[in-house]
């Protein structure tokens, strides 16, 4: 006898749950944090155009599926790193004074700038940059736009107190206080500043910027 099967409105149906991801499917935020430090400490070591997932991935302590896994190449891991940096910005001084806000950017760029890794970092990068223009447009990002979000807002506070005018210069503004740090970092590469440079500095863009 033949049995044919139908369904209505009043046949029960089943439902599939979902699984849960697992494996593959999630990527832990350890093992993601560990290769970005990896990343960082490949680049210091070796330099972009030598390194490799398979350092980065020795490294970090994880296999080289798990770095795929959440960048395609080391150049779009690389980007993503160098791009978050602008996304973490610096702190934006208010100290009430035009000198002593440059002295505390300074304090704190200086610190980050002579870091080891960032010592071998940025100047390597500068070099890509300019044969990649992916890399390029990351580094500006991450160098200018950052920085220029904090200069910005101590050049606007100043102008509010009166310390320097309201119509000055922005982007001569803002090279006055980024430039010097930066060549110092990139072209100068000392190993420490000289004692009072950092007081100096900041006496000396501050007065510049009245000059403007």
């Amino acid at each position: 006898m033949l049995v044919r099967m139908t369904t209505n409105a009043d046949t029960p149906q089943v439902k599939r749950r979902r699984r849960a991801p697992a494996g593959a499917a999630v990527l832990r935020e350890d093992v993601t944090e560990a290769i970005r430090v990896a990343v960082f400490e490949e680049l210091a070591a070796v330099g972009y155009a030598r390194m490799s997932i398979e350092g980065i991935a020795r490294r970090a302590g994880v296999g080289k599926t798990a770095v795929y896994r959440r960048w395609r190449s080391k150049l779009h891991l690389v980007l993503d790193l160098v791009s978050a940096v602008a996304v973490q910005g610096l702190p934006a001084p208010d100290t009430g004074s035009l000198e002593a806000d440059l002295r505390l950017l300074y304090e704190v760029m200086s610190r980050a700038l002579r870091h080891p890794v960032a010592g071998q970092i940025i100047p390597d990068l500068q070099a890509e940059a300019a044969r990649n223009p992916e890399i390029a447009d990351a580094m500006q990002k991450a160098l200018r736009e950052g920085q220029q979000s904090v200069a910005s807002g101590i050049v606007a506070a100043a102008a509010a107190r009166g310390e320097i005018r309201p119509d000055i210069d922005q982007e001569l503004a803002l090279d006055l206080i980024s430039g010097p740090l930066y060549w110092r970092a990139a072209v100068v590469r000392g190993p420490k500043l000289p004692k009072g440079y950092l007081a100096g500095l900041a006496r000396a863009t501050a007065g510049a910027l009245k000059a403007l």
